[in-house]
């Protein structure tokens, strides 16, 4: 497995028509292999897959980072959405990384996802997947997930809680979109649109299934991981 990060420029037409559709830049992350790797089921079956995630860290500073079993070659985005001359992508080798997670240790984490359920009005009527609207149930989401991510969200010390209730964990939801694109559609013989409610999660997380960990971060959290979802990326806690 391999992790690349690459810096976008912003100011570059190329960078900002890309940024402006996940479908868009779901062909350019998949144009960087030579061979495509093969994909996990609709369903996730935990199989690692190309993942990839757009960070707005500042206006200045937009990264894209590049998740999958294969090593990339991004000199595509660095002609269109980089610096050719003096920018590039740093690539590492993210295997020795994931089998040094251990159980019990504590990272900070950020993830963006595409939280949804399905719901029925009606005993009668079949289901229909619905995205989450408030950061409320966005977080209760993820504290969903959880469990069987192989992580636990760490909970705050009562004292440092801010509010009554919905402050209880080391978690902050933000960076909340409505996305909209055109996609092509064989099926219907044209285009159609295509509509997410994405999420950024950025806490702190203690390790509880070493494995599981390793399946989440290597085939996403979630759904419409091609659409840039569903990539959760650990650092070491600071302080």
């Amino acid at each position: 497995m391999f992790l690349t990060r690459f810096r976008v420029n912003t100011a570059r037409a190329g960078a900002r028509r890309l940024l402006s559709s996940p479908q868009l830049l779901h062909g350019a992350v998949m144009a960087s292999f030579a061979e495509i790797p093969a994909a996990s089921g609709p369903n996730g079956d935990g199989a690692p897959r190309v993942l990839w995630r757009i960070d707005h860290n500042a206006r200045s500073e937009v990264l894209l980072y590049l998740v999958g079993p294969q090593r990339p070659d991004l000199t595509h985005l660095v002609e269109q959405a980089g610096w050719p001359t003096t920018g590039g992508w740093q690539t590492f080798d993210y295997g020795a990384f994931l089998a040094g997670i251990a159980a019990g240790s504590t990272w900070a984490f950020r993830l963006t996802a595409n939280p949804v359920h399905s719901i029925r009005r009606t005993p009668d009527e079949p289901t229909k997947r619905t995205a989450h609207l408030t950061q409320r149930h966005q977080a209760a989401w993820l504290l969903k997930h959880q469990e069987r991510s192989g992580f636990t969200v760490v909970e705050k010390a009562p004292e440092r809680r801010l509010l009554a209730e919905g402050d209880e964990h080391e978690l902050v939801v933000h960076r909340q979109r409505n996305v909209s694109f055109g996609k092509n559609d064989r099926a219907h013989a044209g285009r159609h649109k295509v509509t997410l409610v994405t999420a950024t999660y950025d806490g702190r997380l203690r390790v509880t299934d070493p494995e599981a960990l390793r399946r989440t971060l290597t085939a996403g959290l979630g759904r419409a991981k091609a659409y840039g979802c569903g990539l959760m990326t650990l650092s070491p806690v600071r302080g």
